[in-house]
């Protein structure tokens, strides 16, 4: 029956295809231009991610630009993807970053870390490659009293009791942990503040508990007309001061020392 709901939700152009191929990822491009509920939700993020960039030298990189159009809100942006796709200017590893040690201002990234097998070797090179004063900026899923039975409906694995940041590398879109973003800083945030010392959390902000979801996102069919974002919008704002009951993503900004 879950199976059933799942192919009958999802996009028809993603929908026969693989998470892992590269047409996937070049596909939910028009997906999202297409669907302007959901380009007005990427519009939203990337502007709380240009606000988060600090002034000053280095140059800004975004991991996993894929399907996003984040260059037309940072000028110089270097995009990147784990395969070939149009528009991308380094195809890479995230736990393996082809930069010189304090080179970058800011690494920025939407829903990316959670697809990251080895959250360590990553957080160990960004810290390595940002100048001081320099940031990591992401917009990725988050655990909250609503999120949770949402997400294990999900296609993406999610495991809010993994004892372990890492999981088995099975695909660079399938493989994936949806909650380790809350894992590594809300639930192990001693561990990760003890380990990476030189990377100071200044932001954890919960938020959007619907309107991402009613978009149908970049797997599933819209289920909003556009001309509702402003009443989900509204929807959510009443619910902003419950964030770990009313959430599904969370702005995560840090600052090497």
């Amino acid at each position: 029956m879950m199976q059933a709901i799942r192919r009958l939700l999802a996009d028809p152009d993603t929908r026969d295809l693989s998470l892992d191929d590269p047409r996937t990822t070049q596909r939910r491009r028009g997906i999202i231009q297409n669907n302007r509920f959901l380009w007005r939700i990427y519009d939203e993020w990337y502007r709380m991610i240009s606000a988060c960039i600090p002034e000053g030298p280095g140059r800004v990189f975004e991991l996993g630009s894929g399907a996003g159009f984040l260059a037309q809100y940072i000028p110089g942006l270097i995009a990147s993807e784990v395969f070939v796709c149009p528009d991308i200017q380094l195809v890479l590893d995230a736990r393996r970053l082809p930069f010189s040690p304090g080179s970058l201002k800011a690494i920025a990234m939407v829903d990316v870390l959670h697809h990251i097998p080895d959250n360590r070797a990553f957080l160990a090179e960004g810290q390595r490659c940002l100048r001081s004063g320099g940031s990591i900026v992401m917009i990725e899923p988050w655990v909250s009293t609503w999120s949770r039975p949402i997400y294990r409906l999900h296609h993406e694995p999610f495991d809010p009791e993994a004892k372990d940041w890492a999981f088995r590398d099975t695909g660079p879109l399938s493989g994936a942990n949806g909650a380790l973003p809350w894992i590594i800083f809300q639930r192990d945030r001693h561990a990760f503040e003890s380990e990476f010392r030189e990377l100071k959390i200044q932001t954890v902000r919960p938020f959007m508990p619907f309107r991402y979801l009613v978009s149908g996102g970049v797997s599933n069919r819209q289920l909003m007309p556009e001309a509702t974002f402003h009443l989900w919008r509204k929807v959510e704002s009443r619910l902003c001061a419950w964030p770990h009951h009313w959430s599904m993503f969370a702005l995560i900004h840090l600052r090497r020392r």
